[in-house]
């Protein structure tokens, strides 16, 4: 098993009497660490969903309040603004827990749901408080995109951590599936119909604005049912913790971001992972503009989004399962899953382009090849999180992976913002992810792997 020296290492664990730890730290797992991580994943799950609301109904959006594909991408680009102010999360969580930093996304994302549901009759205002909603809950995605890791680690045992990374992680992911579905299904598109008869010109746009509504408003009320939840409990630690590694002492968060950035196989693997992710979660923003060239309506684009979300995340959690059975082998369950990523991207935009590449494209071939796509990247995301944190022990869990998640939003900032300019055939897009995915695959065969926490679970605690 790869391991870094023993400077690296230092220090571990800080005994009450001040000396060198020589027996092993009681640890315990508490069954109420299931219900922690359900609060977390179903803020996770509303947030996802809150940020990929307009992508699905964007042609129902424009009839409904005039939004262009350039304001469809500035609503999904706000999520990745929202990081800009990372720093300040990753310092609450490292100094005042995981139950602080929660509390302050999730109220970030009951006042973004209220203002962006307030029915004002104004459009120009309208528009404004829609876009201050959508930043609003984007603010709350640093602590929920890059927490599972800490979650799991403040209270699952080692051989449950990437199993709970998993779920922590993807959750979020689930949530923009969930809103591939459910916008479409919900909101009517303009060219559709209604009881039986075709809606006319005037009455669509005041039945989908209802509709629209409808859904803000369901949303509303589910955010602040969770986040009373995790108001009235959700503990920042157990009593006890689970592991050696949940006990030892970790870096301060200045020391932590020294060695972060002067780490260059930290800095390898964050670029493998930030540029396909970051370029993934831009690309499945506004994946039903991506499909409208080839001839795919708005609801059977939320069908194909759905189900290549859905595919990652189950996918993802039973990879997670597989590390952890067998621990020391997530570089070369990275590597398959990027080839794969790889493969399968190049494929989707072959199909998409097949006026040119005279490949064929039918649904099904669509359907394929853009499930596999979701399957292969989404699935990657908890692997890559637990070679992180392992790769850099004993920098804390949430600091590592704030700064990763906070890189990813930073390439999917520049891929929207870029969309925004150059809207008008996006097929460019489906390119970027491709090229995205080689290069994180040619980095990663170069990936040198440690794993220092699982030495000293594995060792310190026998």
């Amino acid at each position: 098993m790869p391991r870094s020296n023993e400077a690296e290492r230092q220090p571990l664990i800080i005994p009450s009497n001040g000396e060198t730890l020589t027996r092993p730290v009681h640890s315990r797992v508490y069954k109420r660490r299931w219900l922690v991580l359900i609060l977390f994943c179903l803020l996770g799950l509303l947030q996802g969903m809150v940020w990929n609301f307009w992508g699905p109904i964007q042609v129902s959006a424009g009839h409904a309040y005039g939004f262009t594909k350039a304001d469809i991408a500035v609503l999904v680009l706000w999520s990745p603004l929202g990081f800009l102010p990372f720093f300040l999360f990753m310092w609450l969580m490292d100094k005042k827990g995981l139950r602080s930093s929660l509390l302050l996304s999730g109220f970030f994302m009951l006042f973004g749901a209220v203002l962006r549901s307030i029915p004002i009759s104004e459009p120009r205002l309208r528009r404004w408080f829609i876009h201050g909603g959508q930043f609003m809950n984007g603010l709350a995605g640093p602590t929920i995109m890059s927490a599972g890791p800490f979650l799991s680690t403040t209270w699952f045992a080692p051989d449950q951590r990437a199993t709970a990374t998993a779920v922590a992680s993807l959750f979020a992911h689930l949530g923009g599936a969930a809103s591939f579905v459910i916008g479409p299904l919900i909101v009517p598109s303009p060219n559709e119909t209604d009881s039986g008869t075709i809606l006319e010109a005037a009455l669509p746009d005041s039945t989908i604005r209802s509709r629209i509504q409808l859904v803000m408003y369901t949303e509303l009320a589910a955010i602040a049912l969770v986040y009373a939840a995790v108001v009235l409990y959700f503990p920042s630690r157990p009593p006890i913790p689970p592991s050696v590694a949940a006990a030892s002492q970790r870096l301060s968060y200045r020391n932590s971001m020294c060695r972060l950035f002067r780490n260059y196989r930290f800095l390898m693997l964050a670029l493998a992972y930030a540029v396909p992710m970051g370029v993934m979660s831009g690309w499945a923003g506004v994946l039903d503009m991506l499909l409208t060239p080839a001839k795919v309506n708005q609801v059977d684009a939320g069908w194909i989004g759905f189900w290549s979300s859905v595919g990652g995340c189950v996918f993802g959690v039973a990879m997670a399962r597989f590390a952890d059975s067998i621990r020391g082998m997530l570089k070369l369950i990275l590597v398959l899953l990027m080839a794969g990523a790889s493969l399968s991207s190049t494929w989707f935009t072959l199909t998409c382009l097949c006026r040119v590449t005279h490949l064929p494209s039918t649904a099904a071939i669509l359907y394929t090849s853009c499930i596999l796509v979701g399957i292969f990247m989404n699935s990657s995301v908890p692997i890559f999180f637990e070679l992180f944190i392992e790769t850099v022990y004993p920098v804390p869990e949430g600091i590592t992976c704030g700064v990763v998640t906070f890189l990813a939003n930073l390439f999917c900032g520049l891929l929207l913002f870029f969309l925004t300019f150059y809207s008008t055939d996006p097929t460019w897009v489906n390119w970027c992810l491709a090229s995205a995915c080689v290069f994180s695959l040619i980095v990663i065969l170069f990936f040198r792997e440690s794993y220092d926490r699982l030495y000293l679970d594995v060792f310190v605690s026998v």
